[in-house]
């Protein structure tokens, strides 16, 4: 009777864990994309800087009840390094893409990102030990490239939130690999409290220098940024936790199609025959890659016709 049961168990586990990796994926792309639309609303009017350490302070506050609690049991000095070194790469990374979201349309924004992708995907192959299976970087690799046919009418002359997004790129990626490293070992809630307190103090020197008081709507703005951005970063670690990174990261690219809804919806960003093109090989990609990792998930735990008559 117990073998019975774990031949009609077993099989399910691995391909329900890549499903659920990618629904998570799904899940904080709508997430961030709301996170978009409010610093786009936002504008330029704050200091970058003084903008993300508002976001951060207010998502540490709002998780901070269940923080403590978690952090009765104090993490390893290992994981007290990256938590640490996480918090800085990342702060100054969004402290970067405040600055090029203030200032650039938001596809744009949303498609440079994507080139951090790569990063990810390289950096988990040579420090985290994932295999790079053909059917996971195709997608991301196909993915990029409709980044590429986007991107293409913006280079012609390029500007400092160009730049600014540019540079945040390789920054997230190692923010995300190391996310992925702590998920081995840690509750996503402490993952991301820890990312909010090392953001928060990272960027706390330079908001000083330029501290301009916010109104009490732009608090309102940032506060509900912190309440969408924290809710991301745990479905992201969810993610992270459910399935490889490789296999994760091409879902990331839906985020680009509502990014550019919420574009021209909202805000009457121009939309032009490239955004389409690439989004559409974005799409592709994204669906490819989803199925094709399920199906090798359940081939995986189906044994031969041969090995089911032992």
């Amino acid at each position: 009777m117990a073998s019975q049961e774990q031949v009609s168990s077993q099989p399910a586990l691995p391909g329900q864990s890549t499903l659920q990796g990618i629904a998570w994926m799904v899940v904080t792309g709508l997430l961030f994309v709301c996170v978009t639309g409010i610093v786009r609303h936002l504008g330029s009017d704050i200091p970058a800087i003084e903008a993300a350490f508002i976001r951060y302070l207010a998502g540490l506050l709002l998780i901070s009840p269940v923080f403590l609690r978690l952090l009765r049991r104090r993490p390893p000095a290992a994981f007290m390094k990256l938590y640490v070194g996480r918090g800085l790469v990342h702060g100054i990374a969004v402290m970067l893409w405040f600055y090029a979201m203030a200032r650039i349309p938001i596809a744009e924004v949303t498609a440079i990102g994507y080139t951090a992708p790569i990063f990810v995907t390289l950096g988990a192959a040579f420090f985290l030990g994932e295999k790079l299976h053909l059917r996971r970087i195709s997608g991301v690799l196909i993915g990029f490239a409709g980044t590429i046919i986007i991107l293409r009418p913006g280079f012609e002359s390029t500007s400092l939130g160009q730049l600014a997004q540019l540079a945040a790129a390789p920054l997230f990626a190692a923010s995300f690999l190391i996310a992925k490293k702590l998920t081995s070992r840690e509750d996503p809630l402490v993952i991301v409290g820890m990312l909010s307190l090392f953001c928060t103090l990272t960027l706390l020197p330079g908001a000083v220098m330029q501290w301009r008081t916010p109104t009490p709507e732009e608090i309102f703005w940032l506060t509900l940024t912190a309440v969408f951005a924290t809710a991301g970063h745990y479905t992201l670690t969810r993610a992270f936790r459910a399935a490889p990174i490789t296999v994760t990261q091409p879902v990331g690219f839906l985020q680009l199609i509502w990014a550019v809804l919420l574009g021209i919806i909202v805000f009457g960003e121009a939309l032009d025959p490239y955004v389409i093109f690439g989004g559409g090989i974005i799409v592709a990609a994204t669906t490819y890659i989803s199925h094709r990792e399920v199906v090798a998930a359940r081939r995986a735990v189906t044994p031969p016709a041969v090995g089911t008559k032992i």
